[in-house]
């Protein structure tokens, strides 16, 4: 269609080009024979409506679109001139369209630290449901909603709190080795006496 509307243009160009040396007198007459074309063409129609491409549309409502509807009203059209409004009308309408129709449908994708942070934090605190992921991310200033971290558990394939809560002594301090490798449980005594 895009390739027919530029062929249509550069026709329309190259017949102005060739009515600059044209007289007034010349003009009117192939007004004249242009006029009789298009009736003679509508008595052979019979009524019939005649079958405009997107092409041609968007080609006359273009071209038309800066004269005033009285001066629509006089001229000699195929279509009536409210239908060369209503084109033009629609094809602004379709451009506003294709300028404001979102480039990428749905909601972003959740940051992949975010979700690395609630993989971990339901791997480290499995008796921890959803929502109370939800509660310590947002103390910790991550602002995320708790669909998506019930989407990001699901997705994962973790199952909710209450299936993971069976916990084991080896799990558990499987889950908190790096706090007790940290903790000093030894005791030292100062030069000054003090016990430490």
């Amino acid at each position: 269609m895009l390739l027919r509307l530029v062929y249509l243009g550069m026709a329309s160009a190259f017949a102005m080009l060739r009515l600059l040396p044209v007289s007034d007198r010349d003009m009117d007459v192939e007004v004249l024979a242009l006029r009789h074309q298009i009736a003679v063409l509508e008595r052979q129609l019979n009524g019939q409506r005649v079958r405009f491409d997107a092409g041609d549309r968007a080609f006359l409502a273009a071209l038309l679109q800066g004269l005033p509807p009285e001066v629509l009203r006089r001229m000699r059209l195929l279509v009536r001139p409210d239908t060369v409004l209503r084109w033009h009308r629609d094809m602004v309408a379709r451009r506003h369209a294709a300028r404001s129709r979102p480039k990428r449908g749905g909601r972003p994708r959740t940051v992949r630290s975010i979700r690395a942070l609630v993989l971990r934090l339901a791997r480290e605190n499995p008796a921890w449901g959803y929502r109370r992921l939800h509660g310590e991310l947002l103390v910790l200033g991550v602002k995320v909603a708790a669909s998506t971290v019930w989407e990001i558990l699901k997705d994962a394939g973790i199952p909710p709190a209450p299936e993971r809560t069976s916990r084991t002594w080896a799990d558990f301090l499987r889950s908190q080795a790096d706090a007790l490798l940290a903790c000093d449980l030894f005791e030292t005594f100062t030069l000054s006496g003090a016990r430490l």
